[in-house]
């Protein structure tokens, strides 16, 4: 069983990547979510190291938003590059946050997770449209 089993079902999966795909559809952000057993150490840290790893320093404005989960620790973290953390209200990130954890403190993972992407993608949209000839510029699909 992977990961990503323990936590979704591959039905549930699929949601979530059709989430992605949704809140990515009308703006140049990207979202990610990363799914792994533990974070073997500091979670903030380990969350920085999948940033990086999945390149999403490297999109175009900035715009990254990632979703980490390490499963065994109950822990996750929402984190948005420079670029929409310049823009969003103060209290974005915490109130996000909130959303996921009321869920997941239900087993609700992923719906969880869908409300964190929907929030993320509906400002990201507001922040940074999409404009012609922007790009996927990464995978939708949950990294483990």
């Amino acid at each position: 069983m992977s990961k990503i089993e323990e936590f979704l079902s591959e039905e549930e999966e699929a949601e979530v990547v059709d989430a992605i795909r949704r809140a990515e559809k009308k703006t140049s952000g990207e979202i990610r979510v990363h799914i792994e057993k533990t974070s073997n150490g500091e979670i903030w840290d380990r969350a920085m190291e999948v940033f990086h790893l999945l390149k999403m320093d490297n999109t175009k404005e900035d715009n990254g938003v990632l979703i980490y989960v390490a499963i065994d620790d109950r822990k996750f973290i929402i984190y948005g590059d420079k670029g929409i953390n310049a823009v969003v209200p103060k209290d974005f990130w915490e109130t996000t946050k909130d959303a996921i954890a009321s869920e997941f403190k239900k087993g609700n993972f992923k719906q969880g997770l869908i409300d964190g992407i929907l929030r993320a993608g509906k400002e990201l949209r507001a922040h940074f449209p999409w404009e012609e000839g922007d790009t996927n510029e990464l995978s939708d699909k949950i990294s483990t």
